[in-house]
Parts: C-alpha cells; sequence; structure tokens
C-alpha cells in the first residue's frame, strides 16, 4: 500500500527519507550517549584527577549545553521556516561531526568547551526532525511518525552509554568521540543522497526571525489556580531528574569506584527501566487508579529512590534502585494529563510549549546545582563529608512536589479517569 500524498508537496513521502529522519534521530542520542560515560573523566584528567574540581567544571559544561539548546531549538526551527529543512538538517549533522572530532582532539579543558557549546546548538536539530515529519505526513498518521521517531530517540540513549563505555575502557578515552563524529558524518553523508527537501519554496516564510519568544507560553500558567500548581509541581520534577544527567557518572566513580563500562551499562539499565516503564505500564496503571493517584504514587516512587541513590553504600544496591526509580516515570504523564484539562482545544500547543520551557530552564539550572553540591560535599576541607548530598537534594525537591501536588489536587476524586497517552515526555 502506498503511503498518502504529504500535505504540502502532494506527493507521497519517500520512504528513505523517512528512515533517513529516524536514523538521524536515533544518531544524534547515540552520538550523545556514547560520549556521556567517558565526558566526566576526559575533563577530570584536565584537572590532575581532582573529583571536586572537575564537578564544578562538569556544571559549567552542562549548564553551556542546556543554555545553547534553549536558544538555538527555536533558531534552527525558524531557519528550517525560511531556508528549508534539508539544509539545516544536514548542516547540523556535518557540523555535529565535525565538533566530535574537534572534542576528541581538544589539547586543554577550553578547547573542550568550545566542542561542548557547538554541540548544543547543532543537536538543535530535533525540533526540524519533527517539523520535517509533519511536513511529510498526513493528520492521521501523524501520531504513529512521532512515536517512532521517540522510539529512536530512546533507543540510541539505550545503546549509546553502553557503547560508549566500553570503547572509553577498553579502547581509548577518547575512541567515544571518533565512534561518534563517523556516526555523525555518516549520517551528513546519507542525509545528502537520500533527503529530498521537504517544505515548497512557496510555502516557507519570508523571514529568518520570526521564532516565537520560549518563554512566552509560560503565561498559560497563570489562567487557573490548580494549572499554576502544576506548573511548579512540573518544575521540581524536571529539576529532579536532572540529578541522574548531572553527576551520575563521577558520583558513581568516586563512590562505588565503577569505571567507564560500568558507568555505561548503569545508564543502559536506566534507559531500558524507563522505556518499559513508558511502553508497558503507564497506560494502565492510570487507566486502573487515575490520574491523581499516578501522579502522586509517582512521586512517591521517585522520592523514595533517590533517597536509596544517596544513601546506597554499595554499587549494586544502586542498581537494584534504577527499576524502582523507573516507575517514578508514571507520574510525568499524569500530571500532562491534569494540566491538559485546564487549556482549551486551541491552546494545547502553547501549553507543551510552556512545559518545555520549565524542563529547559531546569535543564540550565540542574546541572550548575548538583555538581556545585556534590563539589562543596566531598572537598577535602568540608566539615561533613556526603557524597549522596546530590541525591538527597533531589529526593527533598521530589518529597516538596509530592507535597504540592496533594494539595493542588485535592478537589480532585481519586476513581480511575480517562486514559491518557503510554509515553512520557522526553527527559
Amino acid at each position: 500500500m502506498s503511503s498518502p500524498a504529504s500535505p504540502l508537496t502532494g506527493k507521497a513521502p519517500s520512504r528513505s527519507a523517512f528512515t533517513f529522519i529516524l536514523v538521524m534521530v536515533g544518531f544524534d542520542f547515540l552520538s550523545f550517549g556514547i560520549i556521556a560515560p567517558i565526558f566526566p573523566d576526559l575533563i577530570r584528567s584536565f584537572e590532575g584527577g581532582n573529583f571536586s574540581r572537575a564537578s564544578v567544571m562538569i556544571g559549567y559544561f552542562g549548564l553551556a549545553w542546556a543554555t545553547m539548546q534553549f536558544i538555538f531549538s527555536p533558531i534552527l526551527g525558524a531557519w528550517s521556516d525560511h531556508f528549508g529543512r534539508r539544509p539545516v538538517i544536514l548542516i547540523s549533522c556535518f557540523g555535529l561531526g565535525i565538533d566530535y572530532i574537534l572534542m576528541a582532539l581538544s589539547p586543554s579543558l577550553r578547547w573542550l568547551f568550545l566542542g561542548r557549546v557547538i554541540s548544543g546548538i547543532t543537536t538543535s536539530n530535533v525540533s526540524t526532525a519533527f517539523a520535517y515529519v509533519t511536513d511529510t505526513t498526513v493528520p492521521e498518521n501523524r501520531a504513529k511518525a512521532f512515536g517512532m521517531i521517540s522510539a529512536a530517540f530512546g533507543l540510541g540513549f539505550v545503546i549509546g552509554p553502553v557503547v560508549g563505555g566500553i570503547l572509553g575502557h577498553y579502547v581509548h578515552l577518547r575512541a567515544p568521540f571518533w565512534a561518534a563524529a563517523a556516526l555523525s558524518l555518516i549520517n551528513a553523508l546519507y542525509g545528502f543522497f537520500v533527503l529530498p527537501e521537504s517544505l515548497p519554496k512557496e510555502r516557507r516564510a519570508k523571514s529568518a526571525w520570526h521564532m516565537a519568544n520560549p518563554l512566552g507560553s509560560l503565561n498559560l500558567f497563570r489562567s487557573h489556580p490548580e494549572l499554576s500548581g502544576l506548573a511548579v509541581v512540573v518544575t521540581l520534577y524536571y529539576l529532579a531528574h536532572q540529578s541522574l544527567m548531572s553527576v551520575w557518572a563521577i558520583y558513581s566513580e568516586y563512590r562505588y569506584a565503577w569505571n567507564s563500562r560500568d558507568v555505561g551499562i548503569s545508564l543502559g539499565v536506566v534507559g531500558v527501566s524507563a522505556a518499559l516503564v513508558s511502553g508497558t505500564l503507564v497506560g494502565p496503571y492510570v487507566k486502573k487508579f487515575g490520574e491523581r493517584f499516578s501522579l502522586v504514587s509517582g512521586l512517591v516512587y521517585g522520592t523514595i529512590g533517590f533517597l536509596c541513590f544517596a544513601l546506597a553504600s554499595r554499587g549494586w544496591v544502586v542498581l537494584a534502585t534504577i527499576p524502582f526509580v523507573a516507575l517514578w516515570g508514571i507520574a510525568a504523564p499524569a500530571i500532562q494529563s491534569l494540566m491538559s484539562k485546564h487549556v482549551d482545544h486551541f491552546s494545547q500547543g502553547k501549553l507543551q510549549g510552556g512545559i518545555n520551557s520549565l524542563r529547559a530552564l531546569t535543564g540550565m539550572a540542574g546541572p550548575i546545582l548538583y555538581t556545585q553540591i556534590f563539589s562543596a560535599a566531598i572537598a577535602p576541607g568540608a566539615k561533613y563529608h556526603i557524597p549522596g548530598a546530590p541525591y538527597f537534594v533531589a529526593a527533598l525537591l521530589l518529597s516538596g512536589s509530592l507535597l504540592l501536588a496533594v494539595h493542588v489536587t485535592r478537589n480532585r476524586a481519586l476513581p480511575a479517569a480517562s486514559p491518557i497517552a503510554t509515553s512520557a515526555p522526553a527527559d
């Protein structure tokens, strides 16, 4: 059966073109995941092996990357509306490959920092990939296509850390950067031959600077008291989640003497556990227990899980806790469903934009918050030596989120509500 015609071009989209978009997103996050287990080790190598100083620098690197994502995601989207999707996608793929080579060869922290800034810019092309899918699919097929894109994202981040950890441990600390560069450049070359333009010239925007204010949609949260409270709940949720991305590698290496292979495998376990919860448990759980109970219980699971991370004195305890912490993911779809009930049909997109803005802001704040806390907790002159401090803070934030969630949803009945989407938003 042939594919339906694109609503913009009037032609059926090429299967190879859509396959490229899937591969591009998968490779982007495979590359991102590949360097995750060894990036703290590389920074630490420039800091003389000092964990405390390296933690501080990791925070600055994380802030820079997230800030570039926050700024350039709407810019690249606007450029693709004006210049077309194809050039933006191909240039960003090629630029990402060159950037990984720069980081592989970086002789100092300054060069590595520059590479991380460029990486934040070039990996902002995911919004353009979603726009490409929107251009080339009819509305009734769009949800399925977006689901496949999300699956490619998840698969890339599950496989990437395991591959990167093995390469960094058995080959060389910088080998994952070369692997990521190869993936990105092969991706760009493949796209050059198979990716057609999806946005006809007559449909393109006249200006390349019509991007929306990334903070403008936050005003929507003021429209209803419960919506405002839930916005704070979701902000605390995302801020607590940043503890995993910000200090997981350096924390586990410092406290449990894990190597890059161990870190990569643990991140793979995180990804698989989260995917299983999102793909198989969320829908039935919310349908049976309702949105309010799902939100509250998910936050309880997360709070307990982070306390276990903070208190665990053995690595195997942390690994055993990961599947339990994954149950925390039940809360995210529930809270989005609750928030959507306070917004009319025409403002649902604006609501999602506001939620994404909150997530982006916590992505900028989280790396600095947790790395500074970890650095202070393990510094030689620290009054108290508490390596689990970042996860105590994450548990505290989630407990605050839990108490607020109970308060703002207190007028909602506990019986099961309407079913919601079965996948949590990407973190």
